[in-house]
């Protein structure tokens, strides 16, 4: 599930999160999302649109920035992302929860509840760590940066822009999506790469008529839409490193008028250089092959979200040093995930190429946007270890 975050939540949450990291010694801004933060970088506009044709006031979509100088070393930056949860209904709203019906509580070493891994659980290490690490004093680092974001979900149409020019001004980027339950993986894991992200849309134009009195005066679009959905849902497969799936379809009409328009959008995952240049090509060309309903005109087009993430050497070295670091609690395993299909905001922190990057070390959990997500009750004191452990580290040097 996506949804598009309600404006009053966003401001409360952003603010939730701004007083926790005042309670951990950084100072912070809230900022407009697309609203760059370094020193000569400007605004990109009064609006954001979220890739899926709406448009959003810059004042809705909201930052925490918190920013802490330390004495000596490497520059870090800590990225996560509100909970999907947080952003389905306004306060007070409780339809959401009546057709839904959230599994909230515990089960033995399970904790349900609503965006509990994805992704209160790495707000939660974030905040938790650097709290640890203030009070022993630690500040053997150059700058700390950590930055929430809202949009996640959505693709992270205005904070994207911010986290790359963040990440390319830090050394070290430290991402905290979940990682996947010991009862789906069998020990705890950080992620190594991570597919880019894509929106294809395509449109039909035909002609409305009455359905009822002149329905063959009309080209319905509607037909057309479906015609060309089938004959390209395997487009894709003949593409390496392309995925596509066609998840929406929208043909604004009534029930008696043959639909003039209709609209469908497709998710598309990139895990290879040059993917989205062959496949907006193949895609077109396969429409040009055959038209159901004469006179009418079909459209496709691609905007490109997320890029894709890989750890590299720097990040698999990254990885290495968790890793020994986990085995510090009585041999606790930690495994590599050498890729995934989602998406993440590491693809904007390392697009510079000039940080090293790892991601997933937030709370290991399952069900992720289902009624039923939980977080493991017993990964959470490790990764707490793991984090302050490896600023430590990395402070120091090792």
């Amino acid at each position: 599930m996506c949804f598009q975050p309600h404006r009053r939540v966003q401001a409360e949450s952003v603010d939730v999160g701004a007083q926790r990291l005042v309670h951990c010694g950084l100072a912070w801004r809230r900022t407009p999302q697309g609203q760059h933060l370094l020193p000569g970088a400007g605004a990109e506009g009064n609006a954001i649109g979220d890739r899926r044709g709406l448009q959003w006031p810059q004042s809705a979509r909201l930052l925490a920035v918190g920013i802490r100088l330390g004495q000596v070393g490497l520059a870090h930056l800590l990225d996560q992302h509100a909970s999907a949860r947080e952003q389905l209904h306004q306060p007070g709203d409780d339809r959401l929860q009546q057709r839904v019906q959230f599994v909230v509580g515990r089960d033995g070493n399970k904790l349900y509840g609503p965006g509990i891994a994805d992704d209160k659980g790495g707000v939660a290490v974030i905040l938790h760590s650097l709290a640890i690490l203030q009070r022993a004093g630690w500040r053997d680092y150059g700058k700390l940066v950590v930055l929430f974001n809202p949009d996640e979900e959505s693709g992270s149409p205005g904070s994207g822009e911010t986290i790359a020019a963040l990440g390319e001004a830090a050394d070290v980027v430290l991402s905290y999506e979940p990682s996947p339950a010991k009862a789906v993986l069998k020990a705890e894991a950080v992620l190594l790469a991570a597919a880019g992200t894509a929106t294809v849309t395509m449109e039909v134009k035909g002609r409305s008529s009455h359905a009822g009195a002149a329905p063959d005066q009309g080209r319905n679009a509607l037909i057309e839409l479906a015609h060309q959905l089938l004959q390209t849902q395997d487009v894709a497969r003949g593409i390496p490193g392309a995925q596509l799936n066609w998840t929406m379809v929208d043909a604004i009409t009534t029930r008696n008028q043959v639909p003039a328009r209709a609209v469908a959008g497709a998710d598309v995952r990139l895990t290879a250089p040059g993917a989205a240049e062959k496949l907006l090509p193949a895609l077109r060309a396969k429409v040009a092959e055959s038209r159901r309903v004469p006179d009418t005109e079909t459209t496709v087009t691609m905007a490109i979200g997320r890029p894709p993430y890989a750890a590299g050497e720097r990040g698999k070295a990254l990885a290495e040093k968790a890793r020994a670091i986990y085995a510090e609690l009585d041999g606790r395993e930690l495994a590599f995930i050498p890729g995934s299909g989602g998406g993440t905001d590491a693809g904007f922190a390392g697009r510079s190429g000039k940080p090293a990057v790892l991601e997933s070390l937030g709370l290991a959990g399952w069900g992720y946007h289902a009624k039923d997500e939980y977080i493991e009750i017993d990964s959470i004191v490790p990764r707490l270890y793991l984090t302050t452990r490896l600023l430590m580290e990395l402070g120091a040097g090792r």
